[in-house]
């Protein structure tokens, strides 16, 4: 029986034509496109953020500066007057503007530097194996997860100066009765207790993840160089841990500008409004509350803004000055 044997172009594309033409268009529009959504994506992924900050950050910083360029009563935001400077000058030549700016800073020492102790001294012990760690982990982060305000009335109740849980217990050591909020020294005392019973258990979580990073054969050739726990402490977990305690200076530096609840409400009222009644725990952010809402006047309010901006930025200077001296003196 004879069979044909089908020949090569039977099978092969038409020759030229609309079919040919039509495929090469679309396959320049999907290289197109494929270029397109290579260069556009990462914009595309990275708007989000750059639109809430915008929003929320950018422009409210903008609008300050504006403020505070202008006199606006908070009676009439509608209406404003140019005035340039004259509120950063006002507020320079405020003796309480000075005296809160030294409140905010000495709150800011005593409150920090013991907090950021006592979190690396309970990180070094949660790094050990114990036994219910996640529990004592959770115990130590439930101050933070507390509000300000509960933890300030709780605290506020402790130092008050008659019927205080903290007289009556050094009652029983013969010490007299001290008035906590209106001391100078002893309400800048109190105010920092409360933050480093809140913010301890924060860091010290930090410096625990810190922690567990450091490589283990680091401790086992310092063990057997034959150093104790001190020593190991001291050699190998603090410099490992060097920019983890950089980072918690610069945000526990921003948190102590940004006091407010804390002072407001050790006294409550009239007293805790002004920051005593000698403004003797006056923070920053209650001057700025003094002026912008009690007094209704926006523009010095948002130049003290600006100036807890200005500082917070003199702190970082200062704190990148002194992490680049250290790097290099520990390379």
């Amino acid at each position: 029986m004879a069979t044909t044997t089908p020949t090569r172009d039977a099978y092969g594309p038409p020759s030229g034509g609309s079919g040919s033409a039509s495929n090469g268009r679309r396959r320049a529009w999907r290289s197109r496109l494929w270029r397109f959504d290579d260069m556009a994506s990462p914009y595309a992924y990275i708007a989000p953020f750059f639109l809430i900050f915008g929003a929320f950050g950018l422009y409210p910083l903008i609008y300050t500066g504006w403020i505070a360029l202008h006199r606006v009563e908070l009676t009439g935001l509608n209406q404003s007057e140019w005035v340039g400077f004259d509120n950063f000058a006002k507020i320079l030549q405020d003796s309480e503007f000075w005296t809160s700016v030294s409140n905010t800073f000495v709150i800011g020492v005593i409150s920090t530097v013991p907090q950021l102790l006592v979190a690396l001294g309970l990180a070094h012990l949660l790094n050990y194996k114990l036994r219910a760690s996640t529990f004592w982990r959770t115990v130590i982060l439930t101050p933070y997860a507390t509000s300000v305000a509960t933890a300030a009335l709780v605290f506020a109740l402790v130092f008050r100066a008659d019927g205080g849980l903290l007289n009556w217990v050094l009652h029983f050591f013969g010490a007299g009765n001290t008035d906590w909020g209106n001391g100078h020294w002893t309400s800048k005392i109190a105010i920092s207790v409360i933050v480093i019973w809140r913010w301890t258990g924060y860091n010290a979580l930090i410096y625990l993840a810190a922690m567990q990073a450091v490589p283990t054969d680091l401790y086992e050739a310092a063990s057997i160089d034959g150093a104790s726990r001190w020593q190991q402490f001291r050699k190998v977990t603090i410099p490992s841990l060097r920019p983890t305690i950089l980072f918690t200076i610069v945000i526990s530096t921003i948190g102590s500008m940004q006091l407010f609840g804390e002072p407001l409400l050790l006294q409550g009222g009239t007293l805790g409004s002004t920051g005593g009644s000698e403004h003797q725990y006056e923070t920053l952010s209650i001057y700025l509350y003094n002026y912008g809402w009690k007094l209704g006047h926006l523009g010095p309010a948002a130049a003290v803004a600006w100036a807890m901006l200005v500082l917070l930025l003199l702190i970082a200077l200062i704190n990148w000055i002194v992490s680049r001296f250290v790097r290099k003196s520990a390379a």
